[in-house]
């Protein structure tokens, strides 16, 4: 099988409700697809959510990143697969998120030259999986309402998005956990929204109410590791690190420094499948489990996540890969079943999608 063509498309889809964090709000997914075509006639689907305000890419970065690879992978065998990667990660510096969609067409390709599906290349054997849901930031009414609808769906863990404003975040946190049963199980986001005084200061408050968040996710600035630390140091409630970790050597020093407890494996920041399989087994050598979550994706990244979470799930534990339920309709064929909270893979080769 050699690879004869690499092209970019656009996935388009709506969502059900505007997405808002303490970074952003977006209202429609827009997503980069990488096709990568082979003389045989197999084809790969990769993808890659633009996302500027965390990996610093565009739609227009992206597109010139695959680009610029293209020449580097067209002409060789797929069975040359650690050439392909080598291409991929030493061509152009950063552009994670260009270099995560490219990767995960190419394993697609790969599992689909050997009649696998990708989870059973990796290795993996699990099939049946449950993703928590986001519940978007708003005015607290809003957040409860969201939140019972979720729960109504069949979701038991809640991933609630805070940060643009500490005390009004605390009463949001509080209102909904107030709100709902004991057995639903919060997971925080502040997506880099305060500082590390005020996340020791929050979460002691919302301790001294017996409530413990599964964890608190990213709570100060990507590069405040001294932040990350001296937070772990003085709560309860579990620290896990998102936007902090781009790679292994991010991961390790954290782990080094024990300035977190959990570790959240995103394949856009990874720049793929490679690097996010050494990240969980570099966890595993801390004794640290991982989650693997996703940007604003479509069902092709969020299948490529699911793969690996199979491949690695000793060390994969938690599971935040609700993109495609957050979306009201979106053009992909996908063998594997997104049914809410639950996501089944299936034994087609490869990925299990078409688009």
């Amino acid at each position: 099988m050699k690879i004869s063509n690499i092209r970019t498309s656009t996935l388009k889809a709506p969502l059900k409700n505007p997405f808002i964090t303490s970074l952003r709000r977006v209202d429609a997914l827009e997503d980069l697809v990488v096709i990568v075509e082979c003389d045989d006639g197999s084809v790969g689907y990769g993808e890659g959510a633009p996302t500027p305000i965390i990996t610093g890419e565009t739609m227009g970065s992206m597109v010139a990143t695959i680009e610029h690879i293209k020449p580097f992978i067209i002409g060789l065998e797929i069975e040359d697969f650690d050439s392909i990667l080598n291409n991929i990660h030493t061509r152009i510096l950063k552009n994670t998120t260009a270099k995560s969609a490219l990767e995960i067409a190419l394993y697609d390709l790969k599992a689909k030259s050997e009649k696998q599906p990708l989870f059973k290349m990796l290795g993996g054997t699990q099939t049946i999986f449950k993703t928590d849901i986001t519940i978007s930031m708003g005015e607290i009414e809003k957040m409860i309402s969201d939140s019972l609808d979720a729960v109504n769906l069949g979701y038991d863990t809640l991933k609630i998005k805070i940060g643009d404003n500490p005390q009004k975040d605390v009463e949001r946190i509080i209102a909904i956990h107030d709100a709902l049963d004991d057995n639903i199980i919060l997971r925080l986001d502040a997506n880099q929204g305060w500082t590390a005084q005020e996340s020791v200061e929050l979460l002691h408050a919302l301790e001294k109410r017996d409530i413990i968040a599964e964890f608190i996710e990213q709570p100060v600035a990507a590069d405040d590791i001294e932040g990350l630390r001296y937070i772990k140091e003085r709560v309860q409630t579990p620290l896990l690190a998102d936007e902090s970790i781009f790679s292994v050597k991010d991961a390790r020093r954290l782990l080094e420094m024990q300035a977190i407890d959990y570790v959240n494996i995103k394949l856009a920041k990874t720049a793929g499948i490679t690097q996010a399989l050494q990240l969980s087994d570099l966890s595993a050598e801390f004794g640290v489990k991982c989650m693997i979550g996703c940007m604003l994706e479509g069902p092709i990244s969020v299948a490529a996540g699911v793969h690996v979470a199979s491949a690695k799930a000793d060390i994969i534990t938690m599971l935040d890969l609700d993109a495609v339920s957050l979306l009201a309709s979106h053009p992909v064929d996908t063998s594997i079943v997104f049914n809410e909270s639950k996501i089944r893979l299936s034994e087609e080769f490869g990925l299990g999608v078409t688009f």
